[in-house]
């Protein structure tokens, strides 16, 4: 795999704000590997929240509305040295994509050379620890270069082989979602229980209600009507429309678990229906990031409450063994070009479809 041109199409995130800060260009360099990484040539690369929100500039503390606020035009009380999920400003022009799918086309020093051929998957969040932060990571896409091109270098320790009859586009489809969804079950300890999950018709949502049927969970996935059925033929036991009085209709102390997605004013009721004892997971906040806590629901019930964004590293790995082993499928709603991407993020915005959205270079 000699043919490597030495520029390529790909699209600039060229600072916060609207769709207008991503710019698609076809004169972007080539990447080199260096030592440890690889050259992958991306055959796909999929749409997630974490690239709106990164665009926006949501994670600003400064920010206090859901992420469809600003989606289009962008935020105007954004913060640019706090606005990424980590303690350093994004620095710009940079290339998004948190889910890469591809095929390993150069190696850096290091590295095999019978890696090249290899068709892998990304690990998006990695694993970077340092003395003072050991949760410390980064996040392709986002302090690095990621896959909204058509060429993109990772390291290989990070790039996994994955053998399966999946196309390339369901295949990017995976990383994040999936990631960030095993990432919570494993986080609050996800069993044979009764759990609900907010926001489950989404790319994480999705990915959880499969998640947790392997590990043998009874499941309420929460949504629009409309979608029901779907999320009930993916695994999901019973559904609750996204705007139920919760407690009204499963009872207060009625569920072991529940991961959200969602946040936002309904949230106080979330602790209502767990059981004394109950788990809650929190990975997301589409509907706002500022919740009502009454502590005394917290602390009378003896709750626990997680956040998950930084994984263990066997999160990844029991994601490729679902893959590989046939236990998960993938859920692809449409595919765009990647000089699409503002359509493409139009449409992930409009959030009226199942599953996950996807670019190709």
């Amino acid at each position: 795999m000699n043919n490597i041109p030495k520029l390529m199409s790909g699209v600039y995130l060229t600072g916060h704000g609207g769709l207008d800060k991503l710019v698609y260009r076809e004169d972007i360099p080539v990447p080199t590997p260096q030592a440890g990484e690889v050259l992958i040539e991306v055959k796909g690369a999929g749409v997630n929240n974490t690239d709106i929100n990164t665009r926006l500039g949501w994670y600003s503390k400064k920010v206090t509305s859901d992420t469809n606020a600003g989606g289009r035009e962008g935020l105007q009380e954004v913060d640019d040295d706090d606005a990424s999920w980590s303690d350093v400003p994004l620095q710009f022009p940079r290339i998004q994509g948190g889910d890469i799918c591809g095929i390993i086309v150069q190696v850096g020093e290091g590295v095999e050379q019978n890696r090249i051929g290899t068709r892998i998957l990304v690990r998006s969040m990695q694993n970077i620890p340092t003395k003072d932060n050991p949760l410390a990571m980064q996040t392709m896409g986002s302090e690095v270069d990621g896959g909204f091109a058509q060429y993109c270098v990772a390291k290989a320790k990070e790039s996994f082989p994955i053998n399966c009859e999946w196309s390339d586009t369901e295949l990017a489809s995976i990383p994040i979602s999936y990631s960030t969804a095993e990432g919570m079950l494993c986080r609050a300890d996800i069993q044979k229980e009764t759990i609900l999950i907010t926001g489950a018709s989404g790319g994480v949502g999705s990915a959880a209600i499969q998640l947790a049927k392997v590990r043998g969970a009874k499941i309420i996935a929460q949504c629009a009507p409309d979608k029901a059925s779907a999320l009930k033929d993916l695994g999901a036991d019973r559904t609750a429309n996204r705007t139920d009085d919760l407690v009204g209709i499963l009872g207060e102390n009625s569920v072991d678990a529940v991961v959200d997605l969602v946040g936002g004013s309904s949230w106080p009721q979330l602790l209502d229906i767990l059981k004394p004892g109950g788990k809650y997971v929190a990975s997301g906040a589409i509907a706002g990031p500022i919740v009502d806590l009454d502590l005394r629901s917290l602390y009378l019930k003896d709750l626990t409450l997680f956040g998950s964004t930084v994984h263990d590293p066997y999160v990844f790995e029991n994601v490729i063994r679902c893959i590989e082993e046939g236990q998960i499928k993938p859920l692809v709603a449409q595919s765009f070009p990647l000089k699409e991407i503002h359509q493409a993020q139009t449409v992930f915005m409009e959030k009226k479809f199942i599953g996950k959205l996807v670019l190709i270079p």
